[in-house]
C-alpha cells in the first residue's frame, strides 16, 4: 500500500526515542529523528534558553538537538534547511531567539538575519520581544544595540557577531555573507522571493543554515504550503528508504479526521500543551475563534476558502440532524465504499430508530482495502444485518466483490426474495435513486446521526454529477473523501429496499412451532 500524507503514522519506534531522549509525549506527526552518534550543538542552544529565562520544553530540546547536529566525517552541521511547522502559542518564538542568540555568541564574526511577514512586524517583535527578553536576561551587559531605522541590529562584545532583520523582498539578506537566516511566520509569504535572497549569500559559509517557521496558512500560503509538502514527503522517504537529505523538518499536525473540539486531539499536535498552555486555554480560543481559523492556529491544518455548496446536497439541513446519543435499533443494514484513490475504505451502517427515524453512522474507516472483506464478515456475523451494499458500475468498491462473494457474502439467488446477510449490488440506477432519497430524507429530518467528522466533512465537501434528468454523487470532484457519506447513503437505500421484504418473508406461525 502505498502511503500519503493523509494516511501516514510516524513509526513507534520514534515515538519511543522522544520519549526516551527528551521526556516529549507528543512527537511530531512528521519529524527528523535524532542520530546519538552524532554530536550535537543542541545541549548549548539549551543553556542559552536558560539564560533567557526560557528553559526548554521537551519538544524545543528535541527539535534543537536534531537540528544542530554535527556530521562527524565533515565536522559541519548535517542541515542545511530546517522547517519547523507548529501551532501557535507553543513557544517558537522563544526558541528562535535562543537558537540565534547561540549563533551570534559562539561564533565570531557571524551574520543572522531574522525576517518576519513584513520589515514592520520583524522591527516590532526585534524590538518588543527580542530586546526585552535579552535586556531582562543575565545576558544582558554582554551585547549592544543599534535601533538606527534600517541597520537595527544586536552586537555581541566578544564575538562581533551580529543579529539583524530584514524585509521581505527580493534585495533580502544582500550585502556580507549570510551565516543564519530565520524566516518566521512563513504562512505570510506567498513566494519563494526570501529564500531566494537568502540563499546566494550563504554559498560561501560552510556552516550556513537557514530556517523557516510557522504555523499553518492558508491556500494563498504558497511557499508555506509547498515547503510543508516536501517535508513530509522528505520524512516519508527517510522512513521507506533510509534516504536521509540535508533538510531536518519537524510538523506537529492534527489530521482532519480528528475532533477539533476533542482534548485528545490537542494532546497529539499542541507539544507545550501541559508546559506553558492549558487545556482551558484552548478550550477558551475554540470558543472564541471560528473553526476554520482555530483549525489553522492549533491544529496547525491550512485554512481553506470556503467553496460554494453543490445545489443537489442540502448541507445546511444536516447540523440541525445531529444526534450523538442516537444508537442503532435491532435492524441494520451496512455498506461499503472505497475512495477514488483507494487510499481509504468506509463501511456505513443505517438503522431504524423506534421512534422511526433512520440512525446513520460510519462504523469503521481505516486506510486502503485489504482490511474491508474481514471486517464485513465480521460484522455480518455480529449483526445479522438487513444485507451488505457495495456498489459496483464505476465504483472503485467494484474490485471488492469477487472477495466478499469468496468469503460468502453472497447476493440474493431469488433478487425478489433476498435473506438476511445477502449481498446488493448498486448499480447506477440504484445509486441515483438513493443519493436523491437521501437529500429529501435530510430535508424531511426523518434521519439522524452522531456528527461524526469524517462523516459530517464528507456531507460538506460532496459534489455530485448529472446522471441523465437526476444526479449522484461524485468520488472524483468532490472536495473531501465523500466516501463516508455515499456508504451510509448506500446502507439507508439498502435498509429501506429490503427491509419490508424481510418482514413479509416472515411468517408469523413460524414462532410457535
Amino acid at each position: 500500500m502505498t502511503t500519503t500524507s493523509e494516511t501516514w503514522q510516524s513509526p513507534p519506534e520514534f515515538a519511543e526515542q522522544c520519549r526516551e531522549l527528551y521526556g516529549l509525549e507528543c512527537p511530531p506527526l512528521w519529524g527528523t529523528p535524532r542520530r546519538p552518534e552524532f554530536p550535537s550543538l543542541g545541549p548549548k542552544a539549551w543553556k542559552v534558553m536558560e539564560r533567557l529565562g526560557f528553559p526548554p520544553m521537551p519538544w524545543q530540546k528535541y527539535v534543537l538537538d536534531v537540528a544542530l547536529e554535527i556530521d562527524p566525517a565533515t565536522g559541519l552541521f548535517a542541515y542545511r534547511e530546517v522547517g519547523l511547522s507548529v501551532p501557535r502559542q507553543q513557544g517558537k518564538t522563544q526558541q528562535i531567539l535562543g537558537l540565534m542568540v547561540h549563533r551570534i555568541a559562539a561564533w565570531t564574526r557571524q551574520r543572522v538575519v531574522y525576517a518576519a511577514q513584513t520589515r514592520g512586524m520583524a522591527r516590532e517583535r526585534f524590538e518588543d520581544e527580542f530586546l526585552v527578553t535579552m535586556d531582562g536576561s543575565s545576558l544582558a551587559g554582554k551585547y549592544r544595540t543599534r535601533m538606527s531605522n534600517g541597520n537595527e541590529a544586536i552586537i555581541w562584545g566578544k564575538t562581533r557577531s551580529k543579529l539583524g532583520i530584514t524585509s521581505n523582498t527580493e534585495k533580502a539578506g544582500h550585502g556580507p555573507p549570510l551565516d543564519l537566516g530565520v524566516i518566521d511566520e512563513a504562512f505570510a509569504h506567498e513566494d519563494d522571493r526570501l529564500e531566494q535572497a537568502f540563499s546566494p549569500a550563504m554559498l560561501t559559509r560552510d556552516m550556513a543554515q537557514l530556517w523557516w517557521a510557522s504555523a499553518g496558512g492558508t491556500e494563498k500560503s504558497i511557499w508555506l504550503n509547498k515547503k510543508r509538502e516536501a517535508g513530509r514527503e522528505l520524512i516519508m522517504e527517510l522512513w521507506r528508504l533510509g534516504i536521509r537529505r540535508r533538510v531536518a523538518y519537524f510538523e506537529w499536525f492534527a489530521p482532519e479526521h480528528l475532533r477539533r473540539d476533542d482534548p485528545a486531539t490537542w494532546r497529539v499536535c499542541l507539544p507545550a500543551l501541559g508546559f506553558t498552555v492549558s487545556e482551558d486555554t484552548v478550550r477558551a480560543e475554540l470558543e472564541k475563534l471560528d473553526p476554520g481559523e482555530f483549525d489553522r492556529a492549533y491544529l496547525n491544518r491550512t485554512r481553506k476558502q470556503a467553496p460554494p455548496q453543490d445545489p443537489n446536497v442540502p448541507v445546511k439541513a444536516w447540523p440541525p440532524l445531529a444526534d450523538e446519543a442516537s444508537q442503532a435499533g435491532p435492524d441494520v443494514a451496512i455498506a461499503i465504499e472505497v475512495s477514488q484513490d483507494r487510499s481509504t475504505s468506509t463501511i456505513g451502517l443505517a438503522s431504524r430508530r423506534p421512534d422511526g427515524r433512520i440512525h446513520l453512522e460510519v462504523v469503521d474507516r481505516r486506510p486502503g482495502t485489504d482490511w474491508v472483506v474481514a471486517a464485513a464478515v465480521l460484522l455480518r456475523k455480529l449483526w445479522n444485518p438487513v444485507g451488505v451494499a457495495i456498489a459496483s458500475t464505476g465504483s472503485p468498491a467494484g474490485s471488492l466483490i469477487d472477495d466478499l462473494v469468496a468469503a460468502g457474502v453472497k447476493a440474493p439467488e431469488d433478487k425478489e426474495h433476498p435473506k438476511r446477510g445477502d449481498l446488493a449490488i448498486v448499480r447506477t440506477n440504484d445509486a441515483v435513486e438513493a443519493c436523491g432519497q437521501m437529500a429529501d430524507a435530510m430535508n424531511q429530518g426523518v434521519i439522524v446521526h452522531l456528527d461524526q467528522m469524517e462523516l459530517t466533512a464528507a456531507v460538506k465537501g460532496a459534489r455530485t454529477r448529472p446522471l441523465g434528468d437526476a444526479w449522484a454523487l461524485d468520488r472524483r470532484r468532490s472536495l473531501t473523501d465523500v466516501t463516508p457519506f455515499y456508504a451510509v447513503t448506500l446502507a439507508r437505500w439498502l435498509l429501506e429496499t429490503w427491509a419490508h421484504i424481510l418482514e413479509e418473508d416472515y411468517d408469523v406461525a413460524e414462532s410457535f412451532g
